[in-house]
């Protein structure tokens, strides 16, 4: 009988769950779209009831496939889009108010303040963030502001807080675990990443009682069972992990100085630091990397908010094209970008700029400048903002000889060597690109002793395409030269 393990791979547009083999193999994948709100400019929020009902669709489509081919599921593992804020009632289980998404600005004007209160420095140095609404404790905070029910709630401990992945595994065991991951906990502004402990004085200047937080376990840990009204027998969830982090497992990134970047909605690059949390002088993120065995391991991360988002942009907004795939064709159409730059600081900008209030720029347009122009200014803009990401590690002293990459974009080749190209750097693309997906299956499969070690582990990734930098400097130059003016103009908005 073949046996598998599942991960649920809740994201920003839509839900997953995809059956692996034990050899990290996919076998089989189910996926669901969901809707997005923008109540007001900068907000962002998902519908909690349609998550959990596209998740258990999602999931008891690979549970059935299972069947059919007659396998045994081992265990699940979660992974999650990070920072995405629920509160819900404890006794119904009912979220009290629409998710907040990490994308969600709405708390900037907050963060502001706390700003200069001169909180900034007391913040870094124990959640290693910076002030900014991208994080969970200020959307918790404005919820409990906001609605009325929340404080209410609190006070009669009858509220509970969670990312996704606390409130997915809420629902599954039907009550029984309210738990979150070290990697999720470290993202919300209120988890203090050296004593790995909810933090107490952070609580108490954003008025946040801890009995409404999670348990925070390790990535590979014993998260209850599933309700068999729900899966239809109990299945163990041993392993959970916000999504950044999750790929970098998935790519295996477990050697100090090893990295990945992850181009989905958002493109976010993780270094692992190993045992060292590395505070950034340039504006990039500590964080945890993952925690095993109750052993931290540190990462340094730099996060862009538009990547394939902007490719959704120019094809269901600006009708450009009709799949994200046809962008390829158009780039290679064209032979350079003609001075055109695109900054999709359609919801701020966020690493190494921090700037909630930047908005995009289209930048050098003439007369002869059409959609395709476009198109191509928004795929190089994601290889840009990499470029300002690599440019802030290597002011901190760190420069990465190679990188790991996944997510959507990278099928595209084109984008995969231009990303190489203003880089400097070689870019290795793995032959399972469902790395997210892949990094809680290994957390799951490490709790059950599947795989005895994060050695074992690292055996199973394989090598798609590597792509090394072609382009000489002068043009490299030029280009990030008038990718320069354009953050400028940005900035200055």
């Amino acid at each position: 009988m073949p046996k598998f393990i599942v991960s649920i791979d809740q994201g920003t547009t839509s839900s997953r769950s995809i059956l692996f083999n034990l050899k990290g193999k996919p076998i089989y994948s189910s996926q669901k779209e969901f809707k997005q709100y923008f109540p007001k400019s900068g907000w962002v929020e998902h519908d909690p009831e349609e998550i959990w009902s596209t998740t258990k669709k999602t999931l008891k489509d690979v549970i059935n496939k299972s069947k059919k081919i007659k396998g045994n599921i081992l265990a699940i593992g979660i992974t999650n889009q990070r920072e995405t804020t629920v509160l819900w009632n404890r006794k119904t289980g009912k979220a009290i108010y629409k998710a907040i998404v990490w994308q969600d600005r709405r708390q900037e004007e907050f963060c502001k303040k706390l700003r200069k209160q001169n909180k900034e420095t007391l913040i870094f140095n124990r959640t290693g963030l910076l002030i900014d609404s991208y994080f969970s404790g200020t959307k918790i905070k404005w919820i409990l502001d906001n609605v009325p029910l929340a404080r209410k709630l609190m006070s009669k401990k009858q509220l509970l807080f969670g990312t996704i992945d606390s409130f997915l595994i809420w629902r599954l065991t039907k009550g029984k675990v309210h738990a979150t991951d070290a990697t999720n906990a470290s993202r919300t502004m209120i988890y203090n990443i050296s004593s790995n402990k909810w933090d107490d004085t952070i609580l108490k200047i954003l008025k946040i009682k801890k009995h409404i937080l999670p348990e925070v376990k390790d990535c590979a840990d014993n998260y209850g069972e599933t309700d068999p009204s729900i899966t239809g027998k109990s299945i163990p969830i041993r392993g959970v992990v916000g999504d950044q982090q999750s790929a970098t497992i998935g790519q295996c990134c477990f050697e100090p100085g090893s990295l990945k970047s992850t181009y989905g909605t958002g493109a976010f690059i993780l270094l692992n630091t190993g045992t060292r949390k590395i505070y950034s002088k340039n504006r990039l993120l500590t964080t945890i990397g993952y925690r095993i065995n109750g052993k931290t391991t540190y990462a340094l991360e730099g996060s862009i908010f538009i990547a394939g988002a902007g490719v959704q942009w120019i094809r269901d907004r600006m009708k450009f094209v009709k799949k994200a795939s046809d962008t390829e064709k158009i780039v290679k159409s064209l032979k350079n970008n003609a001075g055109i730059y695109l900054v999709p600081a359609f919801t701020g900008i966020g690493a190494p700029y921090w700037n909630a209030n930047a908005r995009g720029v289209l930048s050098g347009i003439t007369r002869d400048t059409g959609p395709k122009e476009i198109v191509r200014a928004i795929i190089e803009s994601v290889a840009y903002q990499t470029y300002d990401l690599f440019e802030a590690m290597r002011h901190d002293g760190l420069r990465p000889k190679l990188v790991k990459v996944d997510g959507g974009m990278v099928m595209n080749n084109w984008f995969s060597q231009y990303l190489s190209d203003i880089i400097d750097v070689k870019v290795l693309r793995p032959k399972v690109h469902e790395t997210t997906a892949l990094g809680a299956a290994f957390m799951a499969g490490l709790k059950i002793g599947v795989y005895k070690s994060t050695k074992e582990i690292s055996k199973q990734w394989r090598l798609d395409k590597k792509f090394t930098p072609k382009v000489n400097i002068k043009f490299r130059k030029k280009v990030i030269k008038g990718w320069n003016t354009a953050i400028k103009r940005t900035l200055i908005t």
